[in-house]
């Protein structure tokens, strides 16, 4: 009587499916990724190490985030100027953008100092050992990234570096 009538095994396949994109649009509506992350500027540029082969430099940029999720920064586009002349840039990795929350990224530049004592930078370094004060300027972008969607923050902050001799 009930021979053309045949039980049909759920398929997990397709229920794992249903389930992983139901809790994908879940946190998709849910949390709020409408505001970039808002960068609040640059900290005093500072000597962090110096030797006879390298002058580390080193200064943090204040960023928060009111989103519910992260992103990530990279600052592979910002340049080391010191005295008018540019020297360096900035090596960092990617970083990790905390959802909901204040924080700094550092910004460190690596400056071999036979660059800083090369011709066309002698007067100005002269003028600075005089002075114990070099002009140091960090310019460039820092990039945001988030699924799929880019915000960049342009950076041009100058700063007098002590020299310490």
């Amino acid at each position: 009587m009930f021979r053309g009538l045949r039980y049909n095994k759920p398929n997990h396949r397709a229920m794992k499916k249903a389930l992983f994109l139901l809790t994908i649009l879940t946190c998709f509506f849910n949390c709020t990724v409408n505001k970039t992350p808002e960068f609040i500027g640059v900290s005093t540029i500072e000597v962090e190490d110096s030797n006879s082969k390298f002058i580390t430099l080193k200064a943090e940029a204040e960023f928060l985030n009111p989103n519910d999720i992260g992103g990530t920064l990279k600052t592979d586009d910002l340049k080391v100027i010191i005295n008018n002349n540019e020297i360096s840039s900035v090596t960092a990795e990617s970083f990790d953008v905390p959802a909901k929350d204040k924080f700094t990224i550092p910004l460190r530049a690596k400056i071999p100092t036979d660059s800083l004592f090369s011709d066309k930078n002698l007067s100005s370094l002269l003028g600075s050992l005089l002075t114990k004060n070099m002009k140091v300027q960090y310019v460039g972008d820092i990039d945001y990234k988030i699924m799929g969607f880019s915000h960049k923050y342009h950076v041009d902050v100058i700063d007098n570096v002590k020299i310490k001799l």
